[in-house]
């Protein structure tokens, strides 16, 4: 054996290197092609899949047909508008005894209010009566309304009587003493040939002669409040009704979900409260200016819902929902967006929808010009709701007598109707 030879046994093994150029591209490549095939297949799954089931929610009917609309940024929760917890500072009267109280009356010390099970009741020493039915059958859920009746507006008149709005049945006179009803007004009677599909809140003169009033909707109905509000629809009214000629007049027209409603002290005009658009209309009723018409209020930091005088001279004003600033005003989002609306509505109920708006309650009182004048507030929507009964709330703050409470404390628009007990 050579020299040569004995070096090279004794050399170490050096380890084998696999270069690019081995066996490993072919693996990786392999790997790579897998991948590819994977993730077209899986593209492929995907979009067949998804265009029928786009295709199948675009064969869906909406039941709403929105139309665009428009909104200035909502004012910033500044100053006066400031967050506060002062709607915490409350005492809950008839706690877990009343469902979904609505207006408030009071006559003397005695209070009225209108509640979802349809019953007109007198509140008076601790104790709750029904003083009044103007429907008839179970009542226990939203779709029960139109033949069980819904008391939205009460107002006391000049001699110890109520006048009562009922979204489904129309205008009533109730002598809470004697208990007995009175029809004023049906709502199966057409006004100037459209007929009153949501009658919702009424004021009246200190003689009690005149009524004005507010019907939301000849198209939608209460129970259907979310999709008038959606859609947007102008067939709103505001209607005078003369009780002694029984003439009945449209003061005003094309509002979108005209609702709350107050006569002012000089009785020369009312204020509505426009809740799609976010402000107040003014309409002169009386006087130099009789017939005409201005905003009273405009891009409110919520959706107004009823309107009440305040012992300041002004007026109560309970938002049914916020526009929070700064922050995501979800129904300014889709106001200009009104494709969107109808998807949702194609695929989601009300009550889905309504799990997504925020539970945050505001009051605002107004002055006599429509100024800010303070705020009320309770961000996370627990003094006004609970457990989806209300109790009805008396505001322990200066200058609120109990008398002037606000005719609509729950301040969450469009919390779903509640399983009701019989």
């Amino acid at each position: 054996m050579s020299e040569a030879d004995g070096l090279r046994q004794r050399r170490p093994l050096r380890p084998q290197v696999v270069t690019d150029d081995g066996q490993a591209p072919e693996a990786k490549d392999g790997s790579s092609f897998s991948g590819r095939v994977f993730r077209v297949t899986f593209l492929m799954l995907a979009v067949s899949l998804t265009v029928p089931l786009l295709g199948a929610v675009m064969l869906l009917d909406s039941p709403i047909d929105p139309q665009p609309l428009s909104f200035k940024e909502p004012p910033f929760l500044l100053g006066v508008l400031q967050p506060n917890t002062k709607l915490r500072q409350v005492e809950r009267l008839f706690e877990n005894q009343l469902i979904g109280p609505e207006s408030i009356a009071n006559i003397g010390d005695v209070m009225f209010t209108g509640t979802a099970d349809g019953r007109v009741v007198k509140l008076e020493n601790g104790e709750i009566e029904t003083i009044a039915r103007f429907g008839s059958g179970p009542c226990k859920t939203r779709d029960d309304e139109p033949a069980c009746g819904r008391p939205l507006g009460v107002r006391a008149g000049p001699n110890g009587t109520l006048f009562v709005a009922d979204a489904y049945k129309g205008l009533f006179e109730v002598n809470p003493w004697k208990r007995e009803v009175k029809l004023l007004l049906s709502s199966d009677t057409p006004i100037e040939g459209k007929k009153m599909s949501f009658v919702n809140d009424l004021t009246i003169t200190r003689d009690g002669r005149k009524i004005y009033f507010t019907d939301s909707s000849s198209k939608w109905q209460r129970r259907d409040y979310l999709l008038l509000v959606m859609e947007g629809t102008d067939d709103g009214r505001l209607l005078e009704y003369d009780t002694v000629t029984k003439e009945v007049k449209v003061l005003l027209d094309q509002l979108r979900f005209p609702n709350g409603i107050q006569l002012s002290p000089a009785e020369d005009f009312v204020l509505v409260a426009e809740t799609t658009m976010a402000r107040i209309r003014r309409v002169y009723v009386s006087g130099l200016m009789k017939g005409g018409a201005d905003l009273f209020v405009e891009n409110m930091p919520g959706f107004p819902d009823n309107i009440r005088p305040s012992s300041a001279g002004g007026y109560w004003v309970a938002m049914s929902s916020i526009r929070p600033s700064p922050g995501f005003s979800m129904l300014d989002f889709l106001a200009e967006r009104p494709y969107i609306k109808k998807m949702i509505f194609k695929l989601f109920s009300q009550e889905t929808v309504m799990k997504f708006v925020p539970r945050y309650s505001l009051v605002l009182e107004l002055s006599d010009s429509g100024a800010f004048r303070r705020s009320l507030h309770d961000p996370d929507g627990l003094v006004a709701t609970h457990r989806g009964i209300n109790p009805i709330l008396h505001l322990l703050l200066p200058g609120l007598p109990l008398h002037q409470i606000l005719s609509r404390i729950r301040c969450q628009l469009g919390h779903p109707q509640p399983e009701l007990e019989s």
